[in-house]
C-alpha cells in the first residue's frame, strides 16, 4: 500500500472560486494565474479546467508556458515576467504567448526581432511596487514605440501591480491606482491592475482585466482573513493518516529536541507527513490538525516524514484514521500563520512526493 498522503484537489471548488471572481468583477475579463505549478496544485490539472473558463492564463516564464501548450492548453498565456532573452520572442509569436514589457531591454528586443506574426504585449507600469515596470512618466514613450513596432499587436494592455492591496487600512493601493490612471490618461487600450486582493477589496481596480491567482485556489489574501469570508472554497486538502499511537507519561518528551513535554499522561498519534511532504517544519507545538474532523494540537518538532499530535482529548482515535493538515475544515492561512509564513509558500513548496489527486465531491 502507498503512503496515505494526498493533496486532494476539488475542481468544483476551483470553478466556484472563478465564479466568485466573475461575480465581483462582472465587467472584467479574467486572466487566471497558474504560475509556480498553479501555486503547487499542478499546472496542467488546473489549466485544463480553466482553459475554456478563463479568458487567458498567466505564468511567470516561458518554460511554464510551454508546459501548458505541450499539455494541450489553447488559451492565451501571458508571461508575467516577460522575456529573459531575445530568442524567446519567436516562440512567443509561434505559440500565442503574450509578453510583458517592463524595461528598455525587452522593448529593444521586440523592436529588433523578426517574427512570424506580432505578439500581444502588456506594458507594465511601476506605480509603487518598485519591482518591475517602467516609470509612469515613460509610459507614453514606451506605448508609442510599441505601437510603432510591427512586432507588437495594436491591442496593447496597460498594467500595474499592487503592493498592499491585501491591507484595506493602507492608502497605498488608492495612490497606486490614481498614479496608474494619470499615467494612462491619454493612452488608449485595455487596462489591468487587480490581483486577488484587488478583486476582493478594491472594485475601482477591476478595469478591463483582473488577474486572480491565490483566491482561485480558495484562499483569501486579505490581512487577518480566512477564505470563508468570501465564500471561497479550498481547492487543495492535504490529507494523511494516523500510523501509530502511544501513551506517554507526565514529564516525558516527544520528538527531536524534546521541544514538547507532557504535562499529564497523554496519548500521542504519529502521522506520516512531514516537511518532506510539504508540511512546514517551523509549525510550532499547538498548530492544529484535524483527526477524524476534530482538532488536535501538534506535539513535538516536525520531522521530515512524520509529525506527532496530542489526541488525549479525542477518544476513539485509531491507526488508519484520516488526518487533515489543511484545506477542507482547516484554513490554509491559519496553518501558515502558526508557522510564521503565508499560504502561498506552503502550497507552492509542495513537493512531487505528495501526489495530487483529483476528487469528485
Amino acid at each position: 500500500m502507498a503512503r496515505p498522503n494526498q493533496a486532494r484537489l476539488n475542481l468544483a471548488a476551483l470553478r466556484n472560486n472563478l465564479g466568485l471572481v466573475r461575480q465581483l468583477a462582472p465587467h472584467s475579463r479574467v486572466m487566471a494565474v497558474v504560475k509556480a505549478n498553479a501555486y503547487g496544485h499542478g499546472a496542467l490539472t488546473i489549466a485544463r479546467e480553466l482553459d475554456t473558463l478563463a479568458d487567458a492564463l498567466a505564468v511567470a516564464c516561458i518554460e511554464e508556458a510551454e508546459e501548458l501548450r505541450d499539455g494541450g492548453i489553447n488559451a492565451p498565456v501571458l508571461l508575467l515576467e516577460g522575456l529573459f532573452e531575445a530568442a524567446e520572442l519567436a516562440l512567443a509569436a509561434e505559440r500565442n504567448f503574450w509578453v510583458t514589457i517592463d524595461n528598455e531591454r525587452q522593448l529593444v528586443w521586440l523592436e529588433q526581432a523578426r517574427l512570424s506574426r506580432p505578439v500581444r504585449c502588456l506594458l507594465k507600469l511601476d506605480t509603487g511596487m518598485h519591482r518591475l515596470g517602467v516609470a509612469p512618466e515613460q509610459a507614453g514613450l514606451f506605448y508609442r514605440r510599441l505601437r510603432a513596432s510591427p512586432n507588437a499587436r495594436d491591442d496593447i494592455v496597460l498594467s500595474t501591480h499592487f503592493a498592499s492591496a491585501d491591507d484595506t487600512a493602507s492608502d497605498q493601493t488608492r495612490a497606486q491606482l490614481a498614479l496608474f490612471e494619470h499615467a494612462c490618461r491619454n493612452l488608449p487600450g485595455e487596462r489591468s491592475a487587480a490581483n486577488s486582493a484587488g478583486v476582493l477589496a478594491w472594485p475601482a481596480s477591476h478595469l478591463d482585466w483582473v488577474r486572480p491567482g491565490y483566491m482561485l485556489y480558495g484562499n483569501s489574501p486579505m490581512v487577518g482573513e480566512n477564505a470563508g469570508g468570501h465564500t471561497l472554497q479550498p481547492v487543495m486538502t492535504l490529507s494523511s493518516a494516523v500510523i501509530s499511537l502511544r501513551e506517554v507519561q507526565s514529564g516525558e518528551s516527544v520528538g527531536y529536541g524534546a521541544t514538547w513535554v507532557a504535562s499529564r499522561p497523554s496519548r500521542i498519534a504519529t502521522i506520516c507527513a512531514g516537511y518532506g511532504d510539504g508540511y512546514p517544519r517551523l509549525a510550532p507545538n499547538g498548530t492544529p490538525v484535524l483527526v477524524n474532523g476534530r482538532r488536535a494540537p501538534l506535539a513535538g518538532r516536525v520531522s521530515m516524514d512524520m509529525i506527532t499530535v496530542d489526541v488525549t482529548e479525542l477518544p476513539g482515535v485509531c491507526i488508519g484514521d484520516e488526518v487533515i493538515l489543511w484545506g477542507d475544515g482547516l484554513p490554509l492561512g491559519e496553518v501558515a500563520r502558526y508557522a510564521g509564513t503565508i499560504g502561498y509558500e506552503l502550497t507552492t513548496r509542495m513537493p512531487a512526493r505528495t501526489p495530487r489527486v483529483v476528487i469528485t465531491p
